[in-house]
């Protein structure tokens, strides 16, 4: 495995040289040609000795020879492709009949099937994962110490083929900023990255982080940012996020799972505070992520405007249709619960945690089986740091055996997602102009879709930062 600041890289170095040279293209052009020519086992020679960051992002010019390709868009699995990727973005997507330029690298991967960098649209990078036990760790943490949590989880996020991401909450407010901007610096590796900044949340409700036995007075603000009450409060706080940076605005809009006292089916936010922050964020060309477990409340969301509603636990049949007529996607985190009553339970979870979860892991699946047979937009989501970030292609099975197709579930990791977060110019797809983010596997990810757990190559705005290991 690299270092987690030390891609590597084919571009210009954007601070102080590391205490080991970069590797330079006529170095990895030579590696490359040793590693085609004796096949793709050898493709872990390309890894190189420990170095640090910095390194100038999405500067990466390679050719990639693609056994099959999937593009996130078709259907149809190509065979033989070859993958041009020129100063961060892909140049060409053409049959492998002729080599690439001299001075362009080429990584051989005709053994490996190529997909477009995987997307989690609902992510806390800067939260741990082993941490739901006792959430008092945040009131005693540090923004830096916080950060260096954010940074292991972003390195192990994009290790795992997931090459961009939303950021819906932290309970730190801005470390996510913090991490977003560090990696579009170069200074660390991650995803690439939409981020809320804080939750907006009622008093009380499932963002703000009260915990029995703490006086409130012990709170630090740095954990409750977002928190109002009534529709002006909501605005001000909304308007703040985006002053501060926020690439997008979440609400909790019913009770939660993981947080103390809230009904996941109840309301926590009305109708005209949800508006509110809509206002605010369309105004300012950003999209508003509802977290919404209650079917009222996601009808509540809906009808205000909101762009996807996370978890959608208990969406009745009016609520899909109007997702359906508006055309707001569902971000259904339908594995976690797994994780939760297993390891939750072994970790002592609250109980009240571990109660709310089996009160809405099945009610979920057969939500999402609904939905999607309705015809409404799934996008992938897996609320990572409730379990381990790096773990999120977990949830490929369960899409698949609770009615969508490897190929359906794909796109919802792709595509599907790269639209509904408005990125669709950017990434999620293997197509000219669009970020040379390139994930490859082993076998058919069709056949069996686990194969998205085991991601042998990542490649991001053409830099490689993982290769087969040998």
């Amino acid at each position: 495995m690299l270092n987690p600041d030390a891609p590597v890289t084919h571009g210009r170095a954007t601070g102080p040289r590391s205490s080991r040279r970069p590797v330079t293209s006529a170095t990895l052009r030579a590696l490359l040609a040793v590693c085609c020519a004796t096949g793709p086992a050898l493709a872990s020679t390309l890894q190189p000795s420990l170095a640090t960051a910095p390194f100038e992002p999405d500067s990466g010019t390679l050719a990639v020879r693609c056994g099959r390709l999937i593009d996130g868009i078709s259907p149809q699995v190509r065979s033989d492709v070859l993958v041009r990727i020129r100063d961060g973005r892909i140049e060409s997507v053409q049959p492998a009949t002729q080599a690439p330029e001299s001075d362009v690298p080429l990584l051989d991967l005709s053994g490996y099937t190529c997909l477009p960098g995987l997307i989690d649209m609902h992510t806390h990078l800067t939260d741990g994962s082993h941490e739901t036990a006792d959430l008092s760790v945040y009131y005693r943490r540090t923004a830096a110490e916080q950060g260096v949590i954010a940074r292991n989880s972003a390195r192990d996020t994009l290790l795992a083929g997931f090459t961009s991401v939303r950021d819906v909450g932290t309970y730190l407010g801005w470390v996510d900023r913090s991490l977003r901007d560090a990696i579009n610096q170069g200074v660390t590796i991650g995803p690439r990255m939409q981020v809320a900044g804080y939750y907006l949340s009622i008093p009380g409700g499932g963002g703000d982080l009260v915990i029995p036995g703490y006086p409130e007075s012990e709170i630090p603000a740095a954990v409750r940012m977002g928190v109002a009450r009534g529709p002006e409060q909501f605005r001000q706080k909304a308007e703040q996020a985006v002053a501060g940076g926020a690439d997008l605005l979440k609400i909790i809009a019913s009770g939660a799972v993981l947080a103390f006292g809230g009904v996941p089916g109840e309301r926590e936010m009305t109708p005209e505070e949800i508006k509110a922050v809509v206002e605010v964020a369309h105004a300012h060309g950003l999209k508003v992520a509802a977290h919404a477990h209650g079917a009222q409340s996601i009808k509540d969301a809906i009808l205000a405007g909101a762009d996807t509603i996370e978890h959608a636990s208990l969406v009745d049949d009016e609520g899909i249709e109007l997702a359906r007529q508006h055309g707001v996607a569902l971000s259904m985190d339908v594995y976690n619960g797994d994780y939760i009553d297993t390891v939750g339970r072994q970790e002592q979870w609250p109980a009240e945690f571990l109660r709310k979860n089996v009160e809405t892991t099945e009610a979920q699946r057969q939500a999402f089986t609904r939905a999607h047979r309705a015809g409404v937009d799934i996008v992938f989501g897996t609320d990572a740091a409730v379990y381990p970030h790096g773990l999120n292609a977990r949830q490929f099975p369960i899409m698949v055996q609770r009615g969508m197709s490897s190929m359906e579930a794909i796109q919802a990791a792709t595509s599907l997602a790269a639209r509904h977060m408005g990125w669709e110019s950017r990434t999620g797809s293997l197509q000219p102009g669009l970020f040379g983010d390139l994930i490859a596997v082993k076998g058919d990810p069709l056949a069996d879709v686990t194969r998205l757990q085991e991601v042998a190559v990542v490649i991001k705005g053409g830099l490689v930062f993982k290769l087969p290991v040998q």
